[in-house]
């Protein structure tokens, strides 16, 4: 396994570079966030991104895609963290596709595919069902009712699901909480009778909804993937999730690093570059040597993706707890050596901090990946 990019995907690396540093700037986050924008992302950045064909990275040629792996959306979402560039890319380009495109039968990837490829769909995952990740603890219930199935139960922090249009939704047909048997994934139109949707403010400003379903009738033809084989569909997506999360939580870190660093050089305290002062130097240097161990991680993982390894869930687990550990203490540090003036609203780097403390949650928190990662490897 090689951790470097190919061409291709350094290219792709630095056009995403180029555009979130022209189109989508801190300030254009911010402007979403002061005018209390209801999608918290913009239609026509993400407009520009499907013209770009990002939504299709991991959806087949034959469907409209470039099929470009998961390190190629990796690199993409890597690049517009640094800039906290906000869109339904990590829902819709990495869960929605990937999901459709690996589990969908030939219908739905007909149907939805083409969709995500052109914008005009996005996606959402609901999996969890309290504030700590476990999709074991499913307790939502679809029951057998003729040729339809009807959904009763409820799903947390379910990222982009205040405006998704279509719902990715774990239920459980069968067995009890903790139990990873008995689940079945379904496709559910996010606009169906009895679904209820409030959006949540969240520290990270991002488009995040509790869902109550209600009565809600799904037909058998809307399953993704086989009847109660949700379990292990489920884990398969969240690790491309995760590897991909682990990528942008990376691209996070370096950001913030670099503006310290940059804070560093400039600030003076006593008359002097607070950047000559050794303490700092060398929590600097913990910081830099802990990103650098997190790319390897990263990179890992995103080529055991691409290449179908059989080590993909250790090491995914592995890329999301250094990714959340590094950006755990970076987006620290950062506030840390700006002072102050590190916690107001005038400087951009305490978004980095409110970023982090929402990422590292998402599809498990470092605690969570490092007890996965021991179990996966025997003890």
């Amino acid at each position: 396994m090689k951790l470097v990019l190919t061409e291709e995907e350094q290219f792709l690396k630095d056009t995403a570079k180029n555009f979130a540093d022209e189109r989508s700037p801190i300030t254009h986050f911010r402007a979403l966030r002061d005018n209390n924008d209801p999608l918290l992302w913009d239609k026509d950045l993400w407009s520009e991104m499907t013209k770009l064909g990002w939504p299709g990275i991991l959806i087949p040629e034959d469907y409209g895609g470039s099929n470009f792996g998961v390190t190629g959306i990796s690199v993409i979402l890597n690049e517009c963290a640094k800039t906290l560039t906000p869109s339904p890319l990590f829902a819709t380009g990495v869960i929605g596709a990937y999901s459709i495109t690996n589990y969908g039968t030939e219908k739905q990837k007909e149907f939805y595919l083409p969709k995500i490829v052109n914008g005009e769909l996005t996606t959402a995952l609901a999996i969890d069902e309290s504030s700590h990740h476990n999709p074991a603890d499913t307790e939502i219930i679809a029951k057998k009712q003729g040729s339809s199935f009807i959904i009763n139960g409820k799903k947390t922090f379910v990222i982009d699901g205040a405006s998704a249009d279509l719902i990715i939704l774990l239920a459980r047909t069968s067995g009890i909480k903790g139990d990873m048997t008995g689940l079945t994934l379904f496709l559910v139109d996010a606009n169906s009778n009895g679904i209820d949707r409030r959006k949540l403010d969240m520290a990270d400003s991002r488009n995040y909804a509790n869902i109550n379903f209600k009565n809600v009738e799904i037909p058998d033809s809307d399953i993704l993937g086989d009847l109660e084989t949700g379990g292990e569909t489920i884990e398969n997506i969240l690790d491309i999730g995760r590897i991909a999360m682990a990528s942008e939580m990376l691209g996070n870190a370096e950001a913030a690093f670099e503006t310290t660093l940059d804070y560093l050089k400039q600030r003076k305290q006593f008359g002097v570059l607070i950047g000559s002062f050794q303490a700092l130097q060398h929590r600097a240097a913990e910081m830099f040597c802990e990103i650098e161990l997190t790319k390897s991680s990263v990179m890992g993982a995103m080529k055991a993706a691409d290449e179908g390894s059989n080590e993909l869930q250790r090491l995914s687990s592995l890329a999301k707890t250094m990714a959340g550990e590094t950006l755990h203490l970076v987006s620290n540090e950062a506030v840390q050596m700006h002072g102050g003036i590190g916690v107001t609203d005038e400087y951009d780097i305490g978004f980095f901090l409110k970023r982090a403390r929402v990422a590292e949650q998402i599809f498990g928190s470092s605690k969570y990946h490092t007890e996965r990662y021991a179990n996966l490897s025997g003890f």
